[in-house]
């Protein structure tokens, strides 16, 4: 029997005036071939690891770690729960998702097993990207109790996975990238994709000894969910 299935894109067009971390350039593009002059169409690229909807690695934080084409490929292609953070997100800017949070979700959504994907809908508008940011986020309990269940990598649509005010990013530093937990941030969408019941395909592009790299991210949801 065929399986069907809905696409959805959670990626957001990158270019010139993409939204990036404070301090990072924008994308720069150099025509190098046109149709007119060439019979071809080609563009350089210049671009920060981490712009737009993007991947990071394990070692973006951690001396040592896997880069991004050291991350095995079925770990980018896993059931997907989304944890609807929106209500908590519009009154406080600074809200961390707590474990309290996840046992909500799971009450409702059954449990995040080992090896799922865990993505954060906050819903939070695409504000400048100039300090002091603020953002809501994985809290450090929140990201070690999903840890503790074996998520193999977390996403959110915000700049970070932090919280804004998180200017040391301990989640990063102390709970998932030590760990081999990727992450996911900067996606779109995700009100379109139901809390659990679909997959998430991360399609990184496999660039050696890269901490990251922009994504293109989907979620597949089988008919009827």
């Amino acid at each position: 029997m065929e399986l069907k299935l809905r696409v959805i894109d959670l990626t957001r067009p990158l270019d010139e005036t993409s939204l990036l971390w404070p301090g990072i350039p924008p994308m720069a593009v150099e025509s190098t071939e046109t149709i007119a002059r060439d019979g071809s169409f080609s563009r350089r690229v210049s671009l920060d690891e981490h712009s737009g909807t993007h991947f990071d690695a394990p070692s973006h934080f951690i001396e040592g770690a896997s880069h991004v084409a050291d991350v095995p490929a079925d770990q980018l292609v896993r059931p997907l729960h989304v944890v609807d953070f929106t209500r908590r997100s519009q009154q406080d800017p600074d809200a961390e998702l707590t474990p309290a949070d996840i046992g909500g979700h799971e009450r409702l959504r059954g449990v995040i097993a080992a090896g799922s994907i865990v993505f954060l809908r906050t819903d939070w508008p695409q504000v400048s990207g100039t300090e002091p940011l603020r953002f809501p986020g994985f809290g450090v309990e929140a990201a070690g109790s999903l840890a503790e269940r074996g998520v193999v990598g977390l996403g959110t649509d915000t700049l970070g996975i932090d919280p804004g005010r998180a200017v040391e990013f301990p989640v990063h530093q102390n709970i998932t990238l030590p760990r081999g937990i990727w992450h996911v941030e900067n996606l779109t969408n995700l009100a379109a994709v139901p809390a659990a019941g679909a997959w998430a395909v991360v399609g990184v592009p496999r660039v050696a000894g890269a901490s990251g790299f922009p994504a293109r991210v989907l979620a597949l949801v089988p008919e009827g969910r």
